[in-house]
């Protein structure tokens, strides 16, 4: 298997004193200590090292350090990145259900780590190929320090300690579905299913089917939430049956942008339930009642919240004992709205949580806004940690179609306005379309809504950080003069076969 990222050169072991490394330390310098290792120009290596002391300071609450202390993480979710998600020693799930069992359980205060594959569980690969639903680890069971469970009504705190690629699988991908296997914000003008590849160094990311672009990323996991109970299970599928039913013609917002399922309802096909065996009555009766994982609800779920990563907490309501917490769908990078659906750089990953449980913290923390208890949302508590840009390019999009006509307030109507415009401004700088749609999709650029109350028309705007282009994309006095060169290689892309309609921008520059 083909191995990513820097290549390690000096590796350190935790639990071996600085002379009996592989390659053994020196804390002098002199011209005659001879490399332990060769690098070339140009090429991203890791180097490994111990702390100033070499483990001879510890955490141990005494001045008299002499022994070392191991601070490993325990790993309570593992993954083989060669295997698929059924076949995993704790086999992963891709459904919302109560009765899905734990698979490990923590305690309040205890750092540990969650490993996980990418959201489709590997079936996207790093090929030619643009043909190719969320695998989530856990759930994990979470009790107080002294062993008693979280309890329907508590505030489960997850903090994100660390968070990052998994070692040898440095890489991810940025696609867009064919229309008739779901499609992306834009499909009805991208119907095509179309890949990019990224690579990672450090924290920057480059794709050779976006060239000229590099950009840091800001790591951070799609899906955090717990499970729900069978009342808040049912409230979800109801609703949302409804939707798939009756949308088109009760809700005007559908009218332009049905372009996608307008919900993805229980169903057997391709699902995982963790340790349920599947074809079991068991598996037969949760199957047909477990939600899909691709909608955020009450539980967190999917809210793709881009700046969900290190020193970031999630307060989730809890809805079961235990909490059942699950994650997954790991970015490494994603822009505001990941509007190609498969839009983040999506990889495999791990995690290093710490929870907390406020004792009734939902009725304390969280006002239900429904008919119910049950109808809360999560609080997100954003981390330190973030890129730094200066300069940024805005794009603009109101409440009016690409037909001319004008919608009352619509925010998704002037977001996806932003989108298209921002992706036709971009394309005269030697882009596609197609490379610029996936670009906005994943890299850190930031969505507004600037607007909702000066009827009848929302403002949304898409901000694009201009550094991270190799050139100045922004409008000069003096025109670029003769052809403008399509930058090669492009995406990744396959024909669209399907008979929906496309559509057009009687006005686009292409």
């Amino acid at each position: 298997m083909a191995q990513y990222g820097p290549r390690l050169v000096v590796p350190i072991d935790l639990k071996k004193k600085p002379w009996a490394q592989k390659h053994p330390l020196h804390n002098r310098w002199h011209p005659a200590i001879p490399a332990v290792e060769e690098v070339r120009g140009g090429e991203v290596f890791r180097v490994e090292m111990v702390d100033f002391s070499g483990g001879g300071i510890t955490k141990d609450y005494s001045a008299e350090d002499i022994k070392y202390a191991d601070p490993s993480i325990r790993l309570v979710v593992s993954i083989d990145i060669k295997k698929k998600p059924c076949e995993q020693k704790l086999p992963l799930h891709n459904r919302w259900h109560p009765r899905i069992p734990p698979v490990a359980e923590v305690k309040a205060g205890e750092i540990f780590r969650v490993e996980m594959v990418d959201w489709t569980g590997g079936v996207i690969k790093d090929d030619n190929s643009a043909l190719d639903v969320h695998y989530l680890s856990g759930p994990i069971r979470v009790l107080d320090e002294d062993g008693v469970p979280a309890k329907p009504g508590d505030l489960l705190v997850v903090e994100i300690c660390n968070l990052g690629p998994l070692p040898g699988d440095e890489w991810g991908y940025t696609a867009t579905f064919d229309r008739e296997n779901g499609g992306g914000f834009l499909t009805d003008h991208f119907p095509c299913a179309t890949k990019a590849i990224w690579y990672f160094e450090g924290i920057y990311a480059y794709s050779p089917h976006i060239p000229g672009v590099r950009f840091p990323g800001l790591t951070h996991p799609g899906i955090v939430g717990t499970a729900p109970s069978m009342e808040l299970l049912n409230i979800w599928n109801e609703r949302e049956r409804q939707v798939e039913e009756n949308g088109l013609q009760t809700l005007k917002l559908c009218e332009v942008l049905h372009s996608r399922p307008l919900a993805n309802l229980p169903s057997t096909k391709g699902c995982h339930l963790g340790k349920i065996k599947k074809g079991t009555p068991e598996w037969e009766r949760i199957a047909t009642e477990a939600a899909r994982t691709i909608p955020g609800r009450e539980n967190g779920g999917n809210c793709d919240i881009k700046n969900l990563s290190r020193g970031s907490k999630i307060y989730l309501p809890v809805f079961v004992e235990g909490a059942n917490l699950s994650t997954g769908d790991m970015h490494f990078s994603q822009g505001d709205g990941e509007v190609s659906f498969c839009g983040a750089i999506e990889m495999s990953g791990f995690l290093e949580l710490k929870c907390e449980i406020i004792r009734g913290g939902m009725k304390e923390y969280l006002t239900p806004m429904g008919p119910t208890p049950l109808h809360v949302n999560p609080i997100f508590e954003i981390g330190p940690v973030e890129p730094r840009f200066s300069e940024w390019l805005v794009f603009e999009g109101i409440s009016v179609d690409e037909s001319g006509r004008q919608h009352y307030l619509d925010a998704s109507v002037a977001y996806k306005r932003a989108v298209l415009n921002a992706i036709d401004y971009l394309s005269k700088f030697g882009y596609s379309k197609e490379q610029m749609y996936l670009l906005l999709s994943c890299c850190p650029c930031e969505g507004r809504i600037s607007g909702i109350v000066d009827s009848p028309n929302a403002v949304a705007t898409l901000a694009i950080p201009t550094a991270i282009f190799d050139q100045d994309i922004r409008p000069k006095t003096k025109l670029p003069v003769g052809p403008r060169l399509l930058r090669k290689p492009d995406v990744l892309r396959c024909t669209y076969d399907g008979n929906l309609p496309i559509t057009k921008n009687p006005s686009a520059t292409m």
